[in-house]
């Protein structure tokens, strides 16, 4: 069966942007007759069908938005404690406002999500879009959703987000915190899992991590970083690596939750008391983190309150309000539990 042909497929093949098909296929005023001629030829050479429902909402907002981020499912060890904090928030800021929230994910890493992202604004219609990481941090997506004209808001975004308002929380300076707080224990040997590259929120958290030991007069050694994905199974992997290691760390800092839990199985495989040989911290506050034994000491990401401010953002724009500039920081907190401890000896 061939697949269905989509409103970027048109634009493509008519030399225009996505917005002018719409206009077309909505018969909207501001489209020369030349151009309105390539798309309509487009449309037919396509057997394009846009969608009945969302043509209806040409004329008027459909008094959503919509909240995309990456599709948990796509993971080993799925988490959904992440998501259901986005959604939280968002829903918090358009039940107050008489906005309706819709939720989807998508896998970034299919080559096909930029034509599905596009096919969603062009059936859906949706006022305007919260775009979450990492994918707020690619630019390819960013850019799907500007050349739609659909308004949008960023969370944790990435370099090239230019104007546009986003929410991101201070990955960086409170990473360093943590460091310092290790340090302050008494460890030198203080080792970090990275995470997906992908992710800019993630690599500021090994930036602050290099901070934080220049702070505590720490040196950074390459002996003391291992990779990791976000996922438990790669927090086991990099602990095995760094605790085999000829001089091993006393302190293991994850860049998130999953993977420090995955740190803590493998030392207790290892026979490798926590926190009275190793002490671990993470970054989240994931529902796991209070869940394990012992309980993680990590960093506390305001991940609900920052959906809620994107939401507020995003509809006061709708509404045609003063727009909002620039990167607001709502700021993140350190979590000291029982998985940490002073240096061994």
């Amino acid at each position: 069966m061939n697949r269905k042909a989509t409103i970027s497929d048109v634009a493509e093949l008519a030399g225009v942007s996505i917005k002018t098909v719409s206009r077309v296929a909505n018969h909207e005023a501001n489209v020369t007759e030349s151009t309105r001629s390539r798309v309509e030829e487009a449309i037919a050479k396509l057997d394009y069908r846009p969608n009945m429902s969302a043509r209806s909402l040409a004329s008027h907002r459909s008094k959503f938005i919509v909240l995309v981020y990456d599709d948990p499912s796509a993971y080993e060890d799925p988490s959904a404690g992440y998501i259901i904090r986005l959604q939280q928030g968002a829903l918090n800021a358009c039940r107050t406002q008489g906005y309706e929230l819709l939720i989807h994910p998508y896998n970034y890493r299919d080559e096909a999500v930029g034509h599905e992202l596009e096919g969603l604004i062009a059936r859906a219609r949706p006022d305007g879009i919260i775009l979450a990481a990492p994918l707020s941090s690619m630019s390819k997506f960013v850019r799907t959703i500007a050349d739609t004209g659909t308004p949008y808001v960023c969370l944790s975004p990435g370099k090239e987000n230019g104007d546009t308002f986003a929410v991101a929380t201070n990955d960086h300076h409170i990473s360093a915190e943590m460091t310092r707080y290790l340090a302050s224990l008494g460890h030198k040997r203080i080792a970090f899992i990275t995470g997906d590259p992908n992710h800019r929120a993630v690599a500021n958290r090994f930036l602050g991590y290099r901070d934080g030991l220049q702070q505590s007069g720490l040196e950074f050694s390459e002996n003391l970083v291992a990779a990791g994905d976000n996922s438990i199974a790669s927090g086991e992997a990099a602990a095995a690596e760094l605790l085999g290691r000829p001089q091993p760390p006393t302190a293991i800092f994850a860049a998130n939750d999953d993977m420090a839990a995955g740190v803590i199985r493998t030392a207790g495989r290892l026979g490798i008391t926590v926190p009275g040989q190793l002490s671990v911290a993470g970054y989240d506050d994931n529902a796991l983190a209070r869940q394990m034994h012992p309980p993680l000491t990590t960093i506390r990401q305001p991940l609900s309150q920052m959906a809620e401010r994107a939401a507020q953002a995003l509809i006061s724009q709708l509404r045609q309000d003063p727009p909002a500039k620039g990167t607001e920081v709502v700021p993140a907190s350190l979590q000291i539990r029982e998985s940490t401890g002073p240096v061994p000896g």
